[in-house]
């Protein structure tokens, strides 16, 4: 919004070119499109041909605004086209006109000139104001092999002006273009790097793709954020596995992961923010907060059958004292969420990231709370009831070594 507002105010202004700049949340390139896709390909006539497809179906998409791309035949250009036959009739080489063009339009040093122990160089060269008018080639002249008289340049060549484009970029080593374009407030860059895929596959689903900037570090951190997640999970499950000696009660805490990943994804729906990397690793941190609860409910109920009570007693005297701790801890953890989405109503700097983070884990604990109190006594019930003791080995080796 505020960058509409700003765009109004600037195109306001008489004879000025700018342009308001909104910096990205993680700063992997400088103040560069979100959206930049890079095209490989073998000639840059195909690649221009594929990038004019792709434009124009890009525009299609009301989302997506500012689009541009890197390669562009604008640059003003002339060609000389030699006359073969009047050359060869003449007794001129193609070599000659070469020469003669790259000394009077590029310079060359002649000789050098000393005064005083400095040298200057003596750069021979046509004047400015010829180099810039295509019409001043009928100012220069070329000796004819054959004759030996000098002959107008005009009258061995033709003109042909066209475009060219300003640089040629290349990307790993090979002919590349690169397509730019910046998104609206309502559109993630997850679901415009959709887009632009689905379009390619359309277009030209042979051509290999890429991306740079914001875009190629959402693809890579989307890959690797399941890669932690998993990890994540494993390790919790491990480090729970050797705390409790089994590997039962550290499946039962784990279960209660799912219940808080959907609690994240339903809340971030519902207060109509994205699946970004912020709300990604967020979810990464709802295993730690969300096990927690159930970690309370496992462990008191084993101690409780390490008294002597059997599991139905245990579980429902631990689910019985550990409520008001639970319950505690977890409206701790929304109430300290509840800052990062009410700051968000109205547009401001970082709201995208906050809601994010608020969202998710907001969202996260509260349906795993809720489900915690009635999951984990109904799981450990079903699959603990035949577990040992967790004290079993101690007792085991008192009654050996009596």
């Amino acid at each position: 919004i505020i960058m509409r507002q700003a765009i109004g105010k600037i195109v306001t202004v008489p004879q000025t070119l700018a342009f308001p700049i909104s910096p990205q949340a993680i700063r992997v390139s400088n103040y560069n499109k979100p959206v930049q896709m890079v095209i490989l390909g073998t000639s840059y006539e195909e690649l221009q041909k594929i990038q004019t497809d792709v434009i124009r179906k890009l525009r299609q998409n009301k989302n997506l605004f500012q689009i541009e791309s890197d390669y562009s035949r604008n640059k003003p250009e002339v060609k000389l086209l030699i006359n073969k036959n009047k050359t060869k009739d003449l007794g001129i080489s193609t070599q000659s006109i070469g020469q003669t063009l790259e000394t009077l339009y590029g310079g060359k040093t002649v000789t050098k000139f000393n005064k005083l122990g400095k040298e200057y160089p003596i750069i021979l060269q046509q004047y400015l104001d010829d180099r810039k008018d295509k019409e001043s080639l009928s100012k220069i002249f070329v000796r004819s092999e054959n004759t030996g008289s000098l002959i107008s340049l005009a009258n061995l060549v033709d003109f042909k002006e066209e475009g060219s484009a300003n640089k040629l970029s290349r990307y790993n080593r090979q002919r590349a273009v690169t397509i730019s374009a910046n998104i609206s407030e309502s559109y993630t860059l997850s679901e415009a790097i959709k887009y632009l895929e689905k379009t390619m596959s359309q277009i030209a689903p042979e051509k290999q793709i890429t991306w740079k900037g914001k875009s190629e570090e959402l693809k890579e951190t989307s890959n690797e954020l399941y890669i932690i997640f998993a990890l994540a999970l494993l390790t919790a499950y491990l480090v729970m596995a050797a705390t409790f000696n089994s590997f039962i009660h550290p499946f039962i805490i784990v279960l209660t992961v799912p219940l808080a990943v959907f609690g994240g994804l339903v809340f971030i729906l519902f207060l109509n923010s994205s699946i970004n990397i912020f709300s990604q690793i967020a979810l990464v941190i709802l295993i730690g907060i969300s096990t927690k609860n159930s970690i309370l409910i496992v462990d008191y109920s084993n101690q409780l059958r390490t008294a002597g009570k059997n599991i139905e007693s245990a579980v429902k005297e631990a689910c019985e004292l550990r409520f008001r701790p639970i319950i505690m801890t977890s409206l701790s953890t929304m109430i300290a969420m509840i800052p990062l989405i009410v700051g968000n109503i109205g547009p401001g700097a970082g709201e995208g990231s906050r809601l994010a983070v608020g969202a998710t884990i907001l969202g996260g604990m509260i349906i795993s709370t809720f489900f915690t109190l009635y999951v984990t006594p109904t799981m450990y019930l079903a699959l603990a009831r035949n577990t040992k003791r967790i004290d079993a080995v101690d007792i085991e080796l008192k009654n050996q070594l009596r």
